[in-house]
C-alpha cells in the first residue's frame, strides 16, 4: 500500500464532505441551524449518524487490538452501555425536552445556580477537549506513519490539515451539516468493518459458515467473566455496571451526544433515535471484536509477532496495509477516517455550541442570528480548533503512550463530579452551596485517585469503569453533606 494512493483517497473523501457540506448550508447558515439543526433532525437520520459520533478511529483500532488479551470481554461493557442508552431515552431526554435547552447545562443554573452551572459546562469543555485531542492523536500517529512520513510532512503540519478540513466543511452548518455528514461517515464505517471481516476471511480461505465457526471456537470468544471481582478487571460486573454509568456521564451529560438528540420536533422521536441507534450499536461492536478475532487467527497463521508490534493497537492497521491486497488497505482506511472525522467534527460543533451559549450566553441574546453573533461563533469554532491542535501537539511532546493514556484516563474522572451534580438535582430537593460546587468538582477526583491507589496497594482491588461510579458517588456525598434543606425542588422528569 503505497503512500500515494492512501493520500488520494483521503483527498476524495474530504471532497465529498465538503461538496455535502456546501449543500446543506447554502440555504441556511445561521446559528439555529448550527447549534440545533432548527430543530427538524428526522430521528432515523440521526440514529444511525450517531453510530459514528459514539465510535471513533480508537475504538476502531482498539477494540480489535484488545481482544488478544481480554477476549470479548469488552461486550459485557457494551450490554451496560446498552442499558444505559435506554435510560437516557426516557430519563434524561424527557428532561431536557421540557425545559426546552439548547445547552443540556442550563439545566444546572436553574436547579443550583450561576457556579454550578459553569462549572458543569467548564467540565465539558475540558473532557471534551482532551479526549477528542487524544483520538485524533492516535490516529495521526497512523495517518503520519503510512502516509506523510514519505515526504516528509512534519507532524504538527498533519494534524493542521486534518483540523482545517473538518472547519472547512463544519464552519458553516454546524450540527445540520454534521448530521448529514455523520450519516455518510457511518455507513463507511459499517461497510469498512464488514468489508474487513470478508477480506480476512478470504486470504484465510474460509468462508461465511467456516468465519463464524473459527471466530466460535477460538479462545478469543469468550464473553463472560465471572471470577475474581477484586483484581480482574474483566469481571462482568465492574465492565457492566461501568458501562451503565460511563454512558450516563460520557453520553447523557455530554452535550456532544445530546445535542443530535435535542435538535428533532418531538420527544418521542428522540426517544425512538435512541432505542434504534443502542441496536445498531450493540450489533456494529459484535462486528468490531470479530475483526480482532479474525485479526489475531490471521497473525497466528502467518507468523506475525504480535508482541513486537509497539501496542496491540497498531495490529489492524499492520496486517490491513502491510499485509493485506491495496482494496482491504484502503477499506481500513476507509473505516478509520470516518470514524475519527465523524467523532472529531462533532466534538467541535459541539465544544463551539457550549461556549457560545454557556459562556457568551448567546441563548439570552434578542436575537442569537444577530450576524455580529455569527461571526463571533465563526471565531470560536476557530479558537477551539487551535486549542484541539496545541492539546495535540503537547501529548506529541510527551511522547509517552503511559503518560498520555492517563491524561485520557484523567479526562474521563472529571465526567463523574457532572454525573454526581445531574443526580442529585433530579433526585433530591436539596440545595447545594452554589459557590462551593466548582471545589466540589475538584476534591471528588482526588479522594477517588487516593481511594484507588490505596485499594490497589492494600487489598488488591484493581478498579477499571466503576471508577465513575465512585466518582458520581463522592461527589454526591460531598454535595449533600454541604447543602441546604427545602430551598429548591428538583425539575421532575
Amino acid at each position: 500500500m503505497t503512500p500515494i494512493i492512501l493520500l488520494s483517497f483521503l483527498i476524495v473523501y474530504f471532497t465529498v464532505l465538503v461538496g455535502v457540506a456546501h449543500l446543506t448550508s447554502r440555504k441556511k447558515s445561521d446559528n439555529s441551524a448550527f447549534f440545533s439543526a432548527n430543530k427538524n433532525s428526522k430521528w432515523y437520520i440521526v440514529a444511525f449518524g450517531m453510530i459514528g459520533t459514539a465510535l471513533s478511529g480508537v475504538t476502531f483500532i482498539s477494540v480489535p487490538g484488545a481482544v488478544g488479551g481480554g477476549s470479548f470481554s469488552y461486550f459485557q461493557f457494551v450490554l451496560g452501555n446498552a442499558v444505559g442508552y435506554v435510560i437516557v431515552a426516557f430519563v434524561l431526554l424527557p428532561l431536557y425536552y421540557r425545559m426546552n435547552l439548547v445547552s443540556i447545562y442550563t439545566y444546572l443554573e436553574q436547579r443550583f445556580g450561576h457556579m454550578s452551572y459553569k462549572s458543569g459546562a467548564m467540565i465539558f469543555l475540558i473532557s471534551r477537549t482532551i479526549g477528542s485531542a487524544f483520538r485524533l492523536y492516535l490516529v495521526a500517529i497512523i495517518l503520519q506513519r503510512f502516509i506523510f512520513d514519505a515526504w516528509n510532512v512534519p507532524f504538527a503540519v498533519t494534524i493542521i490539515i486534518c483540523l482545517t478540513l473538518i472547519w472547512i466543511y463544519t464552519h458553516k452548518g454546524g450540527l445540520k451539516t454534521i448530521i448529514i455528514t455523520d450519516l455518510l461517515q457511518t455507513f463507511f464505517l459499517l461497510f469498512s468493518v464488514v468489508l474487513s471481516i470478508y477480506f480476512i476471511a478470504q486470504s484465510l480461505n474460509m468462508n461465511f459458515v467456516e468465519t463464524f465457526d473459527a471466530i466460535k471456537e477460538s479462545t478469543y470468544s469468550k464473553i463472560f467473566f465471572w471470577d475474581n471481582f477484586m483484581g480482574d478487571t474483566k469481571n462482568f460486573f465492574k465492565l457492566f455496571l461501568g458501562g451503565v454509568f460511563v454512558t450516563l456521564a460520557m453520553f447523557g451529560l455530554d452535550q456532544d451526544m445530546m445535542q443530535k438528540n435535542i435538535s428533532m420536533k418531538t420527544i418521542g422521536e428522540a426517544q425512538k433515535n435512541m432505542l434504534s441507534f443502542t441496536l445498531v450499536f450493540v450489533v456494529i461492536n459484535i462486528f468490531f471484536l470479530s475483526v480482532g478475532a479474525m485479526l489475531y487467527l490471521y497473525a497466528a497463521q502467518n507468523n506475525i509477532d504480535v508482541a513486537a508490534l509497539p501496542t496491540p493497537d497498531h495490529l489492524f492497521p499492520e496486517i490491513a496495509l502491510n499485509y493485506l491486497p491495496i482494496l482491504p488497505g484502503i477499506i481500513f482506511m476507509m473505516g478509520l477516517t470516518a470514524a475519527t472525522f465523524a467523532t472529531t467534527d462533532s466534538a467541535l460543533t459541539a465544544l463551539t455550541t457550549s461556549f457560545c451559549v454557556d459562556f457568551l450566553n448567546f441563548h439570552k441574546k434578542e436575537n442569537p442570528n444577530d450576524p455580529k453573533l455569527v461571526r463571533q461563533r465563526t471565531s470560536v469554532h476557530v479558537g477551539f480548533s487551535i486549542l484541539m491542535l496545541l492539546v495535540i501537539l503537547g501529548f506529541r511532546v510527551i511522547n509517552d503512550d503511559s503518560v498520555v493514556t492517563a491524561i485520557f484516563t484523567a479526562a474521563g474522572y472529571t465526567y463523574g463530579p457532572l454525573l454526581g451534580l445531574f443526580v442529585f438535582g433530579m433526585f433530591t430537593n436539596r440545595a447545594v452551596r452554589d459557590s462551593l460546587v466548582p471545589y466540589i468538582c475538584i476534591l471528588s477526583p482526588v479522594l477517588l485517585y487516593g481511594l484507588k491507589l490505596l485499594l490497589e496497594s492494600t487489598v488488591g482491588y484493581g478498579m477499571s469503569f466503576e471508577l465513575i461510579v465512585i466518582n458520581a458517588f463522592l461527589t454526591w456525598a460531598i454535595l449533600l453533606i454541604t447543602s441546604k434543606p427545602g430551598l429548591k425542588v428538583p425539575l421532575k422528569f
